[in-house]
This record gives structure tokens, C-alpha cells and sequence, in this order.
């Protein structure tokens, strides 16, 4: 590459840099020709005095001199320190001569400076040099002489590895042609840079654009490997650097002490952290900025300082909390009587035996013993082991047993129970495990830092103007400024260059105009750059010196009041003065402050100047709110324009004044602004333009604390970001933090007022005296008026009258513990006064459960000592039930005020404690960095885990980052490829995952930190055909005795509603295992790694209902008998389908309740999974809480609930309804009153939710679906009779199947060419390999079936086998085998099939022996067909013995349809009633009827019964229910009530019983009765029995 390229690269890059300040390319080449004018003026100034006498250039080729003195120069009252030392430290002095290497002609002492962004246009190669030693090498021209004995380095002489980068001059002197100084490399071609090249000075980065990155980038790389100079102490070691000066940066700005006359005491103070040296300088000019740390920021630096303390409790060497791996976790005290009693298989393997040991334990075992009786076997002596030296580790997973834990309290044995899996360990030493993920010592004496954790996080906090920018653009300035004031001529030239300059600076300090700027400059007369009409008219006021250093001082002290400004509101990385601590300021109560609250609005900044065009008459609507209620009503500014100062801004300098007085704040006040504006109105009708100025749109929002977190009331200049608004968002939390994350953030100047004193907010003690009473002692009607209150269950719909009634008769609340987030929701203020009150009322409460205190963590409770009582009650939670509500617990940080928080700390600790806690933690904390307003709090909280956790977590995190980011990039090259190419991109792609293996050997799953994983089984890998294209992923496992890893990587799907409905369902599933019923659900792991993407957990042995119906062809879907005849091929023996009916029937119910709560829509065939041992469960929860999935303006979910007739099949054992089927309702409605009892808990779980981005739970629109559907409202029994009708009209859609059947044919187009059809009633597939070759096959007969058609029995001869197989398949069966073969064969390969089509009977003999010769010629010209046919897997695995094969050769069958006989010893059949007595009701509920006798032509009835009280001399009794259609066996969860029924009366009355068949014509058959005496009904309690039915109306009490 040539030189003059090298160099216009270079000048590109330099131009890129610069331009990224903000600049445009207009201004940066004015900006050179400023600093060149500036340069021949200082020049000038010199001559005129006589003391320029510096040494000309030497010749090239002359040797160097050295023990030469060079003159000093002298400006008139300025004496410069002449040591090397000096030049090195000290900040202040002009710059006026160029920068050339061994002199200048020009020379004046110039101090060194920080080197300049990288790419800056190199004219000149001059090394600056900072040690001592090499400061010969320096090329200022400031004609300091080197030492004696010192000079340039000689021809080939080598330079350091320190040296830094070359860095240009200002203003180079041309040197003979063909001359080239003889110690320094060649300088290559240079365009000149005050010209503008069109062509090669394109503009890369608008002047409204701040990238900072590039700058602060550019300036880096420049400084690379450069020492930083030594910073100087002044008082005792300071905190932070000064800023070193660049030899090619122009000098400094001006202090406000610019003049040596003192103005006042404002301009007099300085802004360095230490006197600048200006020795006998009388115009000095001064200021230093400090290189200070991330934590500057006093909240965050006291948050580093908790996390300290937090992490010092907690140290390395406690290893009950450092464990160093994973804990299998446990389950709570409540789901243990599920495995207390049991016997539990467990094989224990270990490396002192060759073969595992099996032991049965009962399930109150403990893990220690079990060890102990391991050990009995490998060791002979026993009495010096100790059995906490040794581990049981589970097979195939990381993670370590407790040996104080019982086998029935572990999550993992109760999995294994619940689906018959073998529970498999390993005895391992404590030595031998892997602890490298403990903490260390290093670990522990570490600092907290939010500066190294950050790392891992995908962007820095904020991106501000580094140090060394903001100095460039300083030191323009100042050059400006001198010019300004030497300027004699072109004053208005002058101008233009100052106000550029002034502008320049305010663009990189966020684009902020504050009132002191706009004052300076409206005393200078106008520009181009800056036209309005408050400017200086008449110019010649400006010719005296005087009055320029009047204007220059102004605009010094304002540039520096906004600098500081910029420091105090961004997370600068530098400040203006070094940090030190000032003295206490006096401290006022903010309770006995009456003044009212106000301050002023000056303008809003960063206006788009589309806002410009297209909105008119904007003004700030300013509102104050306490945890989301307004305090009063919102305040107006008037409305205003844009206007073009320095840039768009919109003034309003107003002062808002709210009718509250401080005192009456609360602690957690915020304030909020919107920003408001008209649209302009369109080109149109006066009429329509009249309209649309009318209507205003919110532009923008921020909202901050009134106190900090010190609880000290604001005051001083702030600068506020505004969030953009965002429509239909109302459920969503507010940040309180302005956005200042955008760059191009619309800020607003706010001025609060200050005073000599600080505004406090301290926490009052409770009151003294709180009162408590019965609830009893309240009169019946409040009684009842409160308890419908309570009945509401969330805050979230209390009227205005209902909070007045909670906080008025709140003392007789206090039993019901659950009532205290309802009752303080009520409160009717939380100022100072009110809090001794709230705070007693707290304290008498009784305390509450953790489930409880969630309600407290709400966005509505901001109080601290409210949230800290909140979370003290949590503490009790252990720590896998922990894991239960997490995501919960992450989102209510968004709810704290500060970032220091009792929530944070509590979980910290618990994070540092449990890895799995840390693990999940993190991830969850990482998924929502991707929440822009909350982004900058989760990025803190973030640093603090990283901290907490140690290096070795950290590092494990970041392989896991790597992993998801390697897998991302997978899943999106496969979902773009064409589906033809899907499978072998996918290959190619994952050859990267080898590469990350062999950089790590190792590496744990986000799904579950125990999954442990060291390689990847690329042919093993695929996908799924649907839209989001997911992988279907297979991993080595680490563990030899564990098989390899299965799981889902979706890549453009968002998880987090799955997690969502996951974790919803797993708690519904603890909640019943709890109250001692278990619904064999199937919750498996999904967990959310980034904003759509994460990993789903694959359930093994399981299919989709679309894939088991499809087997019976595209109309499955239909068919009742496809579930059914699925499971029958799983479990061949009655044992094992009895086993996976019941299954199938828990876990279907609990489907059924679980769905219909959390209102899960889009459930078509292939989002509904069923288990060979027949648990179902469902899948992907792309739409829930009611947003159903739409076909046009159709719903496609119009059931409550999947539950369709072929689900009804298996329950019932036919088509049928059987007393099974009351088992099912029985079951469903149980397990719906028991989540109706925790309405409140789902209603606090989702509404901490509303906030987390999940569209379809944004508000409470979304919250009271949830509630609608629990009827926290109804009593049990009409809960029951509620959902008793859904599962009615669920079994009745039509929609449901065709629904399927739609979704059927879609699918069609995905089917792959891989997959291999399979036969409906076979098992599994076999091959000619695995069963030997047929010899011959014949049809010998025909035989009776259970379903009344016929099955013909073939004899099947094979090689090598003398004994003749029997198989027996029906003419369906064959016909499904030839349809299967057309799919994999042409039909001309293929021989003809039967008709199936027949005249008359189908089901006759005489069909039946027709069919067995055409099925005998079918068979013969099969197996002799060519042998890619007649040996092909689907011939082979038709003709294979199933088990109904082997009972007809035994003689007996199993008949495919169970038809459940009425329960022995009834004849009539027996009703089941559940009667209660309250309030001089009787409820009498009729729930089944079983074994109801067919009419007498055979047919089923359709019952119903009829009810009468006796004695009834009114013939008022009567009562009925409706009439169930066609079945023995009828369900009717009818409530019948009787009015007006004295106590005294029960012990008389009967209940007489009719259950009648509605006939046609008014005949109505009577099917049985019976008369029931109330005698045994105990008034307040339910009778739930069964009740025989005769003919003859007999007494039955039983």
C-alpha cells in the first residue's frame, strides 16, 4: 500500500473520529482554519513584543545539537516554569506555536497534553514522550532544550514498546523538497485540511448524531500503551487523574477567574481539585478535570459499599454456603405425605463395587442412611467413616443429594415415582466432587465494582463524552476566546467562530442550551450559526477589550456551570472537581416543612426538528403520585413554540407551583412529566382544521423522585430524559429514572429550588396504640358489606366506598391475615403525619406468609419500611420454593424506589448461598436488560450478582452466554435456508459448537445448572416444522451414566409467556398436591435466554394428539377411538392400560382446570402431547389469558376448554358414559375449588407480572380475566355446577375437532420426506432384519370380533423358525397397511386391494369369507412382490405378534370397548347428593347417578330427577334438574334450594327422590326413587353420600 493511500485512510479515519463530536464537516474544516488564524495571531502578538526568538528549523541532514539552552519566551506578566518536570504537570498556559519536531521558528513553552482521538489527520510523526528518560524525544516547539549529553536517537536506534502513537501538529512549516528529516520516519502526501474535498470528505455522522463510542474508541486506541501521567496531591491524596495536555491540542478555556479583577465570588472560585500553578500569571487560565471511577454516583457508590457489608457475612470458608455445586432441591413439608409410606427402589452405584446395589427404602429414609448402608457393603471397618464425607450424586445429572434430606422430600425421587422411573445414584467422596464453582479468598478481599462485572452485559451503563473529547473541545474553545479578545479586524468573523466553538461544546454535553449560555450569547451581535432576535444590535460596543472579557467570562463560567452539570447528571467518567466529602449541611424534618412544593421549568431540549413541523402549542402536564395515585391534580405550563437557539428547543422558563405542601408528601413522592403537543392541522376544511388543533398527543414522559435515596428532598438544576410515550401501555410500570440510554432523548431543564439547609425525610416510630377486635363484634350488615369486600381478593378493583369502609372498620380485619394488601391499598395517605399509624397497624398484624407478602411487593405499596416488613416475612421461604416465584421477585425491583433495597439484598443472599439461585437469578436479571426504561437499575443489579457470586460463576455464566449466542446464530441460518437444505445447514452450523467444546471442555445448560454437558451429537440433531423453525438439540452428557441430553432451542419465539404459564401451572400442581391430590401433571423446564430465544425441556416417550390421530388418516381428528386404541398398543396388558387410563384421566383434568383458568387459547392437535403411560399435558402458550387466536373474525378457540370425544372415550371405556366419568368431573371440580382458595396468590403473581413486556398481560383488563374465571365470589357449590356446564359444552364442540381437522390439512405441507409411516395399532417397528424373512403367509379363517365385525386370523411362516405364528387383523387394519405402502411405493409395485365396498350387510359371514379369498391373493402377490416392497418395514411390522395375538391363541381377549356395570348389590341404580343447612336454606345438590337400568327396548335413557320436601300440603316442594341425554350413568352438579326452612322443621321433613326418563308425548318413565330423612343432616355441614334407588321408594339413609 502506498503512502498517499496509507494517508488518506488516516485523514478519513480522523475525519470519522471527529466528526463523531457532533460535528459537521462544514464545522470541522472552519474549526482548522480557526485554529490556524489563531496560531498566525499569536504569531503576530510575538513579533510585536520582540520576545519570539526561538531557533530556526535545523537543515535536514545536519547533525543534532545538544547542551543548547533555548531562550525562554516572556509575555508581559507571566512567568512559566522552565523545568521538563514543570512543563510535564502543569495545565494552564497558551499554546500559540506549532508543533514541530527539533524546534520551531516561533518557540514558546507548551505543556504536554493528552494525545488526540485515534485517526486524527497525521501530518507529522513526532513521538510525545512522557518518562523522564525519553523526554529528549519530545517534539514540542516549545524550544526547551534538552539536557547535556542528551539528544535524538541515532540511525537505526529502535524506539520503546512504550511508545505511544504519533499525533499531528496544528500547523506544520514545509520543508525543502526533497528534504526529510534525518532521525524520523518519512512523511507521506497530505491533502490540505482546510479545504473541503466534495468527494472525499463525505459527511459519515450527522451533527444531531453522538457517538460516543467512536470517540471515546478512536481516543483509546490512540492511547494505547501511552503511561498515564502522575496525578497531584493537594490536602492528601486525591481521588481521580488530572488531565495531561496534548502537544497538539489547542490551550485551555478560561476559569471564571479569567481577569485578575474579582467580579464576585461566583467567578472567583475554581474548579480544579487543586490550585493550578500559574505562578506569576496574571491572565492564567486554569481547570482540571479528574478521571474519577464508575461509582462516583453517590447511590451507587453506597450500594458498592452494602454490597461490601453483604458479601464480608458470607466469606469462602463457610461452606454451608459455598458449596461449590449444585443441590438437588427439595420439595416443601406440605407435599410430603405424597412419598411418606412408600417403598422406594433405589440403585446406588459406586467405584469401589462392579455392580450397582438396589435397595427398597421407605420414604422417610434419609440420604445419610442410605449412604451408611452403601458403605456396609464396601468397607469392613465402620467406626472411624464418617458418613458426611461421602455424597450421593444423581446419575446423568450435576447435582448432589442433602444427607440430612428424606428420599420422599426430594423433587427428583418424586419425579421418578410419579412416572415409574428407575432412581439411579452414585456414592461419590465430598473430596472427589468438583467444587469449582466456590468462591475464593481472591474472591472475598475483592472490592464491589459495577466497573469489571459489567462485562458480560451487551452494552456499558450510559455512553457519555470521555475526558479527553471533552478537553478537545474545551481547549477549541479557549483558542476561540483568546482569538475573540486579540481580534482587532472581522469581528463578526470572529463571533461566528466563538458561538461554532460554544456550539461544538454544547452539542457533546447532550445538546444542552442552559439560560447562562443563551445570556452569554445574546450579548454578542448575530451569526449564521445562531439567528434570533435577543442579540447584541449594536456591535461596536464590542471593540472595547473591556467588554470582551466581560462576554468571555460569562460564557467561561456558564460552559463550566453546564460542564458540571453534565458531570452531576450523566455517568461521566470524569468531574471538575475531585470527589471529597463536604461538611454536613444543617438538616430540617421534611414533616415540619410547610412550605409548598414548586420549581421551575425552563426548556425542553434535543427537540426533533420533525416536532418542529409537524406539532404546535407543546406544554408539560407535571402530576404528583404515590404509588401510582395522583396527590393532586396535575399542573399546566402554558403552551409554546419551538424555537431555533443553538439548536430546537422549547422554552417555557415557568414556575410550577403545586397546591402540597412538603410536609404533606410522602416519602416515595414522584413527580411526573408529559410532554403535550397539538398536531398540526391538515391541509383541509377550516371545520377539520378546527378539530384537530382541539386534540393533544403525549409526546414524551419522565418521571423522578422527589427524595433521593438518602431520603433528602431534591433540589439544584436537574437535566430529565423523556421516555417516549407509548399508547395501550397503562399496566405497565413507570421507571424513575429519565432515559438518558437513547441518545437522541428529548431532555428537559428543571430547576428546583435550593437552600442552605437539607430537606430530611426521616422514618416516625409506630404509634403506641393500635386498636384490634373481633370480627364477630361488627353488626350483621357490616358484616356482610366487608366480607364482599374481602371477597374481591386483589386491590386492584376496590371502589372509593370500599376502601373507606376497609380503613374505617380495619381493627376488626386483623384475623384475616390476607386482608392487610387490601386494607392498606385503603389508606388514605402516607405522609409523614399518617405513617406512625400505618406502621403500628403493620406491626400488630399477624404475621404473614410468605405467599401472602407478595401481595406487599406491588408497584401500589412503595413505602420502604412496608416492602422491608414485606420481605422479612419472605425470609422463611426455603430456597427451591424460592425458585417457584422468582420471576416475580425480579420484577417487583422495578418497584423499588432506590436501587438499594431490602428485595435486593435478600435476594443476593440468597443468591450467594445456592448456585441454582444465582443461576436462575441471572439469567432472569440478563433477559430483562432488554427493558429499556429499567434497563440501567438490572444492568446495576446485574454487576452486584456477578460480584457476589466469584470469579468461577462468572466465568461458567459466560461459556453459557457464548453457548446461547453459538445457537442463535444456528437457528437463524436454519430458519432462513429452504426447507430442502434445513437438515444439512443445520449440520454444517453446529460444527461451530465443536469449536466452543474444544475451548471449553465443559459446560452447563441454561435450562438447568445441573445439566452438565461436553459435546454435542450433531446426528442426532434436527428440527420442527413450524414457523419459528425450533432445534431440536441432543448434548453428551459429562456423566458416563446418564444418556445424552435432549432439548428445545426456539429462536424467534418469546418464552417468557411460556415460563409464565409454566410456572402458573407447577404451583397449581403443588397447591394440589398439598391438599392430598395429585393430578399427575407433567410440568416440564422452560426458561427464556434473551428476548426470543431459550431452551424448552423434551419430555421423552410422548407424542401430539395430531400425530396419534393422523395414523387413522387426515380425518382422525374425528375418530373416538384413536387415543385410546394408542394407549392399548403402549400398555398391552390390562395392568398397564388400566395404569395409563387412570393417568390419563388425572392429568386430563387437571389439563382441563388449568387451561381454563389461565384462559390458554390456540389448542389445536399439535399443542396438546400425550405420554405412553397416558399423561397429557400441553404445549407452547402462545396465546393466553383469553386472546384467542382469530380466523378472521372468528375464534378458533370457542370451547372453554380442550376436552374433546375421543378424551371422553378413554375415560369412559367406550362411548358410553360410565361412573368413571363421574371420577373425571368429580376430579375436575375438586381441583378447581382448591386454585379458587388462592385466588388472591394467582392474582398477585400475575399482577407483579403486568410490567415484565408480555403483551398479552399489559393491564388489568388481562388481570380480571384470571379473576372472572377463579369466581372467588361463588360458593363451592355453585363453583361446581359452574364448571360441571363447561365440561359440558367442551365435550359438545364441534368446533374443537374441526379445529384439529383444520390444522390437519395446514400441516400437510410440512410433512417430511424422512418421516416414515408408521401403522396406527403397532407399537413399534420392526424390520426383516430383527424377525427373519417370511417364507409364506396365508389367511386360514375368520373369527368374531368384540366390536361384532370379524378379524382374519394369518398364518405366517418364517425362515429358521419351525413353529407357525397366528396374527389377527381386520379388514380396516389391512387396508391401512396397503394406504401406508402407497405412500412409500408407486401404486404399479404394489398389488390391488379389495374393495371395501360390498352390497348389503358389511359385518355378514358371507362378506367375511368373500374378503378372506381376496385378502389371500392380496397377501400372496404382497410377499412375492419385489423386495424393497415385500421385505420393507411396514410388511414386517404388520405381520409381527402383537399381544392381542398371543390372548386369542390363549383363548381370551380383551374386549376393545369396557362397558362399566352398575356397582354391586344395586339394582336401580344409586344417586349421589350433597345437602347442607344454612341460614333457613337447605341446599340439596345433585351430583351422579349410576346404574341406571335401559328402557325395555334396549336403550339408554335421559334422566333427570325430581325432588319433593315433606310434608308439602302447598304442593310447593318440587323441585328438578335438567335431563341428561342418553346414559345410565348421568352427571348433574345441580344445586335445588328450599326457602324458609325453620331448624326446628329438619328432624321432620323427608326428602322424596324421583329419577324419571323424559319421554316424548309427556310419558315419562320412572326409573327409581328413594326417600331420604334429614335426621342425620347436622345444621352448618355437608352431607355428601350415595343413596340406593328402588321401585318402591324404600327409606335409604346410607
Amino acid at each position: 500500500m502506498s503512502a498517499t493511500q496509507t494517508q488518506k485512510e488516516g485523514s478519513e479515519a480522523g475525519w470519522g473520529s471527529l466528526e463523531a463530536l457532533g460535528l459537521s464537516q462544514r464545522e470541522l474544516v472552519l474549526a482548522e482554519a480557526l485554529q490556524m488564524e489563531y496560531d498566525a495571531l499569536s504569531r503576530l502578538k510575538q513579533d510585536k513584543t520582540g520576545t519570539g526568538t526561538g531557533s530556526a528549523l535545523p537543515e535536514p541532514g545536519a547533525p543534532s545539537q545538544t547542551g543548547l539552552k533555548t531562550p525562554e519566551p516572556s509575555t508581559p506578566g507571566q512567568n512559566l516554569p522552565t523545568s521538563s518536570e514543570d512543563l510535564l504537570l502543569d495545565l494552564s498556559g497558551p499554546d500559540s506555536s506549532p508543533n514541530q519536531p527539533g524546534g520551531s521558528q516561533f518557540p514558546l513553552p507548551l505543556p504536554p497534553r493528552p494525545a488526540p482521538p485515534a485517526g486524527v489527520f497525521m501530518k507529522e510523526t513526532p513521538y510525545i514522550l512522557d518518562s523522564p528518560e525519553l523526554r529528549k524525544f519530545s517534539g514540542s516547539g516549545s524550544g526547551d532544550s534538552v539536557g547535556p549529553g542528551l539528544g535524538f536517537l541515532s540511525k537505526g536506534s529502535s524506539l520503546p514498546d512504550d511508545v505511544p502513537p504519533a499525533v499531528p501538529p496544528r500547523h506544520p512549516l514545509p520543508l525543502p523538497s526533497g528534504s526529510e528529516l534525518p532521525l524520523l520516519p518519512p512523511r507521506p502526501s497530505t491533502r490540505d485540511v482546510n479545504l473541503f474535498h466534495p468527494g472525499g470528505d463525505q459527511l459519515k455522522v450527522t451533527s444531531a448524531e453522538l457517538n460516543y463510542d467512536l470517540i471515546n474508541d478512536s481516543l483509546a486506541r490512540l492511547n494505547e500503551g501511552r503511561p498515564a501521567p502522575p496525578a497531584r496531591c493537594a490536602n492528601g491524596d486525591q481521588s481521580g487523574k488530572p488531565v495531561s495536555r496534548s502537544k497538539t491540542l489547542p490551550p485551555q478555556v478560561p476559569p471564571r477567574t479569567y481577569t485578575p479583577a474579582a467580579k464576585s465570588n461566583k467567578n472567583q472560585r475554581r474548579v480544579s481539585a487543586d490550585p493550578v500553578r500559574l505562578g506569576s500569571r496574571t491572565n492564567g487560565f486554569g481547570y482540571e478535570l479528574f478521571q474519577v471511577s464508575e461509582e462516583r454516583d453517590e447511590e451507587v457508590a453506597a450500594f458498592c459499599h452494602m454490597l461490601d457489608v453483604l458479601r464480608s457475612a458470607y466469606p469462602s470458608s463457610n461452606r454451608s454456603r459455598n458449596a461449590g455445586f449444585v443441590w438437588s432441591p427439595s420439595v416443601g413439608h406440605d407435599e410430603l405425605h405424597q412419598a411418606l409410606g412408600v417403598a422406594v427402589k433405589v440403585t446406588v452405584a459406586c467405584e469401589a463395587f462392579r455392580e450397582p446395589l438396589t435397595f427398597t427404602c421407605d420414604g422417610s429414609s434419609t440420604v445419610d442412611l442410605l449412604i451408611y448402608q452403601t458403605l456396609c457393603y464396601t468397607q469392613d471397618q465402620l467406626d472411624h467413616l464418617d458418613v458426611d464425607d461421602y455424597l450421593l450424586k444423581v446419575c446423568g445429572h450435576e447435582e448432589f443429594l442433602s444427607n440430612s434430606q428424606t428420599l420422599a422430600g426430594l423433587e427428583f425421587v418424586q419425579q421418578c415415582l410419579k412416572f415409574d422411573w428407575d432412581i439411579r445414584l452414585f456414592l461419590t467422596k465430598r473430596s472427589a466432587v468438583n467444587t469449582k464453582l466456590a468462591r475464593t479468598k481472591e474472591d472475598d478481599d475483592t472490592p464491589s465494582s459495577m466497573n469489571h462485572c459489567i462485562l458480560l452485559q451487551e452494552r456499558p451503563i450510559k455512553q457519555t463524552v470521555t475526558r479527553e473529547a471533552l478537553t478537545l473541545l474545551l481547549d477549541t474553545f479557549h483558542n476561540e476566546a483568546e482569538s475573540f479578545l486579540l481580534s482587532e479586524v472581522e469581528l463578526l468573523l470572529h463571533v461566528e467562530r466563538l458561538v461554532q466553538s460554544v456550539k461544538a461544546l454544547c452539542n457533546s454535553l447532550a445538546a444542552v442550551e442552559t439560560p447562562d449560555v443563551t445570556a452569554a450569547l445574546n450579548q454578542l451581535p448575530a451569526c449564521p450559526c445562531r439567528l434570533q432576535p435577543k442579540v447584541l444590535k449594536d456591535a461596536s460596543v464590542l471593540s472595547l477589550r473591556e467588554n470582551r472579557e466581560s462576554v468571555v467570562e460569562k460564557l467561561t463560567a456558564a460552559i463550566l456551570d453546564l460542564v458540571e452539570l453534565y458531570c452531576s447528571t450523566f455517568n461521566a467518567n470524569f468531574h471538575t472537581a475531585a470527589q471529597s466529602r463536604s461538611c454536613t449541611a444543617p438538616v430540617q424534618e421534611a414533616g415540619l416543612v410547610t412550605n409548598v412544593l414548586s420549581f421551575n421549568v425552563y426548556a425542553a431540549h434535543r427537540v426533533p426538528i420533525t416536532w418542529a413541523t409537524s406539532y404546535e402549542g407543546f406544554f408539560l402536564s407535571c402530576s404528583l403520585t404515590h404509588g401510582g395515585a395522583e396527590l393532586c391534580a396535575p399542573q399546566h405550563t402554558s403552551k409554546q413554540a419551538v424555537s431555533k437557539y443553538l439548536f430546537h428547543l422549547v422554552v417555557w422558563d415557568q414556575r410550577v407551583c403545586f397546591p402540597v405542601e412538603i410536609t404533606q408528601l410522602p416519602r416515595e413522592s414522584q413527580l411526573t412529566v408529559t410532554l403535550y403537543a397539538s398536531p398540526l392541522p391538515p391541509p383541509g376544511g377550516a371545520e377539520e382544521k378546527g378539530k384537530q388543533r382541539r386534540s393533544t398527543e403525549p409526546l414524551g414522559w419522565v418521571t423522578m423522585p422527589l427524595f433521593n435515596f438518602r431520603h433528602v428532598l431534591t433540589c439544584g438544576r436537574k437535566l430529565l430524559g423523556l421516555w417516549p410515550s407509548t399508547p395501550g401501555r397503562s399496566g405497565n410500570a413507570r421507571t424513575s429514572s429519565p432515559n438518558f440510554s437513547q441518545p437522541d432523548s428529548v431532555i428537559l431543564q428543571v430547576d428546583f429550588p435550593t437552600s442552605s439547609f437539607e430537606v430530611i425525610f426521616s422514618t416516625p416510630p409506630p404509634a403506641d396504640f393500635c386498636p384490634q377486635y373481633e370480627f364477630s363484634r361488627l353488626d350483621t350488615i357490616s358484616q356482610i358489606q366487608l366480607q364482599d369486600v374481602l371477597q374481591k381478593k386483589a386491590f386492584h378493583w376496590l371502589t372509593a366506598d370500599d376502601k373507606r369502609l376497609l380503613w374505617e372498620k380495619k381493627a376488626f380485619c386483623q384475623s384475616e391475615s390476607a386482608a392487610l394488601p387490601l386494607v392498606l391499598a385503603s389508606a388514605p395517605c402516607w405522609q409523614w403525619a399518617c405513617l406512625p399509624e400505618i406502621y403500628a397497624l403493620l406491626r400488630q398484624w399477624a404475621c404473614l406468609g410468605y405467599l401472602d407478602a407478595l401481595g406487599l411487593l406491588h408497584a401500589s405499596f412503595p413505602d420502604q419500611e412496608l416492602r422491608r416488613t414485606a420481605v422479612q416475612w419472605m425470609d422463611s421461604i426455603s430456597d427451591p420454593e424460592l425458585l417457584d416465584f422468582l420471576p416475580q421477585l425480579v420484577q417487583a425491583l422495578k418497584y423499588e424506589c432506590y436501587l438499594d433495597s431490602s428485595l435486593v439484598r435478600f435476594l443476593l443472599r440468597r443468591a450467594i448461598g445456592d448456585i441454582r439461585i444465582a443461576h436462575y437469578l441471572f439469567w432472569l436479571l440478563k433477559d430483562n436488560l432488554q427493558d429499556s426504561q429499567f434497563s440501567a437499575r438490572y444492568q446495576h443489579l446485574l454487576a452486584a450478582l456477578l460480584c457476589c457470586v466469584g470469579r468461577a460463576l462468572r466465568d461458567e455464566f459466560d461459556r453459557q452466554c457464548w453457548l446461547v449466542s453459538i445457537l442463535t446464530q444456528v437457528a437463524q441460518k436454519v430458519r432462513d435456508a429452504t426447507p430442502s437444505s434445513r437438515q444439512s445447514v443445520l449440520r454444517e452450523s453446529l460444527d461451530e459448537m465443536k469449536q466452543f467444546f474444544l475451548v471449553n471442555s465443559c459446560c452447563r445448560l441454561p435450562l438447568n445448572p445441573a445439566l452438565f454437558v461436553s459435546g454435542i451429537n450433531i446426528q442426532s440433531c434436527s428440527f420442527f416444522n413450524s414457523n419459528a423453525v425450533p432445534l431440536k438439540l441432543s448434548f453428551q452428557n459429562l456423566d458416563p451414566r446418564g444418556d445424552n441430553i435432549n432439548v428445545i432451542f426456539k429462536s424467534g419465539d418469546d418464552l417468557r409467556q411460556d415460563m409464565l404459564t409454566l410456572q402458573m401451572i407447577r404451583i397449581m400442581n403443588k397447591i394440589w398436591i398439598q391438599e392430598g391430590l395429585d393430578m399427575r401433571m407433567v410440568i416440564f423446564k422452560c426458561f427464556s435466554t434473551g428476548r426470543g430465544r431459550g431452551m424448552v425441556e423434551m419430555i421423552p416417550h410422548s407424542d401430539t394428539l395430531r400425530k396419534i390421530q393422523v395414523e387413522h388418516g387426515v380425518t382422525g381428528s374425528f375418530k373416538d377411538r384413536t387415543l385410546a386404541d394408542w394407549l392399548q398398543k403402549h400398555n398391552p396388558t390390562d395392568e398397564q392400560y388400566d395404569k395409563a387410563v387412570e393417568n390419563f384421566i388425572y392429568s386430563c383434568a387437571g389439563c382441563c382446570v388449568a387451561t381454563y383458568i389461565l384462559g390458554i387459547c390456540d389448542r389445536h392437535n399439535d399443542n396438546i402431547m400425550l405420554k405412553t403411560s397416558g399423561h397429557m399435558f400441553h404445549i407452547d402458550f402462545g396465546k393466553f389469558l383469553g386472546h384467542a387466536q382469530m380466523f378472521g373474525n372468528i375464534k378458533r378457540d370457542r370451547a372453554p376448554f380442550v376436552f374433546t370425544s375421543d378424551m371422553a372415550y378413554v375415560i369412559n371405556g367406550g362411548d358410553k358414559p360410565s361412573s368413571r366419568f363421574h371420577e373425571f368431573v368429580d376430579l375436575c371440580c375438586e381441583a378447581y375449588n382448591l386454585i379458587r382458595k388462592h385466588t388472591h396468590l394467582f392474582l398477585n403473581l400475575l399482577g407483579l407480572m403486568l410490567s415484565c413486556g408480555i403483551p398479552e398481560l399489559s393491564d388489568l383488563d388481562d388481570l380480571k380475566y384470571v379473576y372472572d374465571a377463579l369466581r372467588p365470589h361463588e360458593s363451592e357449590a355453585d363453583a361446581t355446577t359452574y364448571f360441571t356446564r363447561l365440561i359440558e359444552s367442551s365435550l359438545g364442540s364441534v368446533a374443537t375437532k374441526l379445529n384439529f381437522f383444520i390444522h390437519n390439512l395446514a400441516q400437510m405441507k410440512f410433512a417430511s420426506s424422512e418421516d416414515r409411516p408408521a401403522l396406527s395399532f403397532a407399537p413399534r417397528i420392526h424390520t426383516v432384519r430383527s424377525d427373519g424373512v417370511i417364507k409364506n403367509l396365508y389367511i386360514c379363517r375368520h373369527i368374531r370380533s368384540a366390536n361384532k365385525g370379524y378379524a382374519f386370523v394369518v398364518k405366517v411362516e418364517r425362515d429358521a423358525q419351525q413353529e407357525v405364528q397366528l396374527v389377527q387383523r381386520t379388514f380396516e387394519e389391512f387396508q391401512e397397511l396397503h394406504s401406508k405402502l402407497r405412500l412409500v411405493f408407486p401404486s404399479s409395485k404394489l398389488p390391488s386391494f379389495p374393495s371395501r365396498f360390498v352390497i348389503g350387510r358389511s359385518r355378514s359371514e358371507a362378506t367375511a369369507d368373500r374378503r378372506k379369498d381376496e385378502l389371500n391373493g392380496y397377501v400372496w402377490h404382497l410377499i412375492h412382490a419385489a423386495l424393497e416392497v415385500a421385505q420393507c418395514d411396514l410388511v414386517y411390522t404388520f405381520f409381527h405378534p402383537l399381544s392381542r395375538d398371543e390372548r386369542t391363541a390363549g383363548g381370551s381377549s380383551k374386549p376393545a370397548e369396557v362397558l362399566w356395570s352398575p356397582a354391586a348389590g344395586t339394582e336401580l341404580g344409586e344417586v349421589k347428593l350433597s345437602i347442607s343447612y344454612k341460614n333457613d336454606k337447605l341446599f340439596i345438590m345433585v351430583i351422579h347417578i349410576r346404574g341406571l337400568q335401559p328402557l325395555q327396548d334396549g336403550t339408554d335413557p335421559d334422566p333427570y330427577v325430581k325432588l319433593y320436601l315433606l310434608p308439602d300440603p302447598q304442593k310447593t316442594g318440587k323441585r328438578k334438574t335438567k335431563a341428561a341425554r342418553r346414559t345410565c350413568n348421568p352427571t348433574y352438579n345441580e344445586m335445588l334450594v328450599y326457602d324458609r326452612i325453620p331448624r326446628g322443621d329438619l328432624d321432620q321433613r323427608v326428602i322424596h327422590l324421583r329419577v324419571l326418563s323424559d319421554g316424548s308425548f309427556w310419558e315419562n318413565t320412572l326409573l327409581g326413587e328413594t326417600f331420604i330423612s334429614l335426621t342425620r343432616l347436622v345444621p352448618g355441614q355437608h352431607w355428601v353420600d350415595w343413596h340406593r334407588l328402588d321401585r318402591t321408594g324404600s327409606d335409604s339413609t346410607h
